[in-house]
């Protein structure tokens, strides 16, 4: 039988966790499925726990739980889009700082059946991985330098994370697509001109920071 907690006592090893992983979520059986990266990521051995939403929460850091807790609700019951930045421990003890995105999941009549995405491990970004990232992704950078800066920005205001790890977002994105890091910014740049700025509450909270910013102690 599957276990649904955290291990307590030695099991199999797990494989060392990738950066990236997916999940899905089916609404009427109320199950999750996990990659083998995101066992990995909580340190479970594939096939080696049944995720389920107990365990999901068990996992999460106790100053963050309540947070997600609300949100998986959300999910479980509508399969609702959503995001979450939040930190996990893993069987080892070891915390991960985490970046979840999921989607809805609809069938072919275009009913929502539940919800798909990924976890993204953002607890640090090595300055060789991120060379290798750069040589790999981005030849030619100088020309594309101002666009991907531009996506990084968005990316670091939506999710409220720093530069590397925005960087790293968008890395997984062109690795995950097939498409060159240049593209995926320009895309994305012009995209996010059609959402019209960001909601009145937000609108509200920047007004003030730019009028009061000059105010702030240094970095």
């Amino acid at each position: 039988m599957r276990k649904e907690s955290v291990s307590q006592g030695p099991g199999p090893i797990a494989p060392a966790p990738r950066r990236t992983g997916s999940f899905r979520f089916w609404l009427a059986e109320q199950r999750w499925e996990w990659s083998d990266e995101v066992s990995a990521l909580h340190g479970y051995a594939p096939g080696e726990v049944e995720p389920t939403t107990e365990l999901l929460l068990a996992h999460k850091h106790p100053e963050d739980r309540g947070g997600v807790a609300d949100t998986l609700a959300m999910v479980v019951s509508a399969g609702a889009p959503f995001s979450s930045r939040h930190r996990i421990i893993d069987t080892a003890g070891e915390v991960r700082h985490v970046l979840v995105v999921g989607d809805q999941m609809l069938d072919a009549t275009g009913a929502v059946t539940g919800t798909t995405g990924y976890y993204i491990d953002i607890t640090d970004t090595l300055g060789e991985e991120r060379q290798d990232a750069l040589d790999a992704a981005i030849p030619g950078m100088v020309a594309a330098r101002e666009l991907i800066e531009q996506a990084k920005g968005a990316v670091m205001m939506i999710y409220g994370i720093s530069a590397e790890q925005a960087f790293r977002v968008l890395i997984w994105r062109s690795q995950e697509t097939n498409t060159k890091l240049r593209d995926l910014a320009a895309k994305l740049v012009a995209a996010v001109g059609e959402f019209g700025g960001a909601e009145t509450p937000t609108r509200t909270r920047f007004d003030h920071l730019l009028l009061t910013v000059h105010e702030r102690p240094e970095p």
